[in-house]
């Protein structure tokens, strides 16, 4: 094992993964060059998604239908929470968006400054215009339906990169499936007091992924989810 899987060896990334096929395996192959423990949980994809992560040497977890990215972020972290050594976690896309260079400066102040959770943000004072345009007025209006997220401090609390000690992955307990499970989180983090902080981070917005998950539809999907976050609050 190289130096820096050794230092990552506390670590597990938790990869939902529904129908990715196409990216999955290089996805957990470069990761894997860091962090040696990745549980992908297959929520039920019709693709070759199985046999792609078998075959990256991810751990693997079967969800027999969709049920939901919120419902395999909690399946992953259930199955990452009891191996042996694990102190820190991370919800990491399928889809090659997030990038493991984030991953690395977001564990290493988890491990030497006083929070429990970070949460990558693309809006954090710099340039975002990466960010598609649909997807940055999407997004502002959901913090802005959200006093609870305002109230923590959370520019981007839909970014799915996000890491988190051992208290926050034994007390995480997320209900809601689909965009809904990222309201719920802004949720615990301020009912159970988890100390809260945000990254800076770089998204990658390929033709690939552009095609998955950048559309109208998904718009509309974050903005219904900032409906809920104002019943939430």
């Amino acid at each position: 094992m190289n130096t820096s899987r050794r230092e990552f060896s506390d670590t597990w990334l938790v990869i939902p993964c529904y129908n990715e096929g196409q990216v999955i395996f290089d996805v957990i192959t470069e990761a894997r060059k860091t962090f040696p423990n990745i549980v992908a949980v297959n929520d039920g994809s019709k693709d070759d998604s199985a046999e792609a992560i078998r075959a990256s040497g991810a751990h693997l977890v079967n969800h027999p239908v969709n049920l939901g990215q919120g419902a395999a972020i909690q399946t992953g972290v259930e199955y990452a929470r009891t191996q042996p050594g694990a102190q820190y976690f991370v919800t990491f896309d399928a889809d090659g968006q997030h990038q493991v260079k984030d991953v690395k400066a977001m564990i290493d102040r988890l491990r030497t400054e006083p929070y429990d959770i970070i949460v990558g943000t693309r809006f954090a004072g710099q340039d975002n215009s990466q960010v598609p345009w649909i997807k940055r007025v999407v997004l502002r209006t959901v913090v802005f339906l959200s006093p609870r997220t305002r109230r923590l401090g959370l520019s981007d609390a839909h970014n799915g990169l996000r890491v988190f000690n051992k208290k926050v992955a034994d007390e995480m307990d997320i209900r809601m499936s689909g965009m809904s499970h990222a309201s719920e989180i802004v949720n615990m983090i301020d009912q159970k007091g988890w100390r809260v902080t945000e990254q800076p981070v770089d998204i990658l917005y390929t033709e690939y992924s552009m095609s998955k998950g950048q559309s109208l539809i998904n718009g509309v999907n974050i903005l219904a989810d900032g409906l809920v976050a104002r019943r939430l609050k």
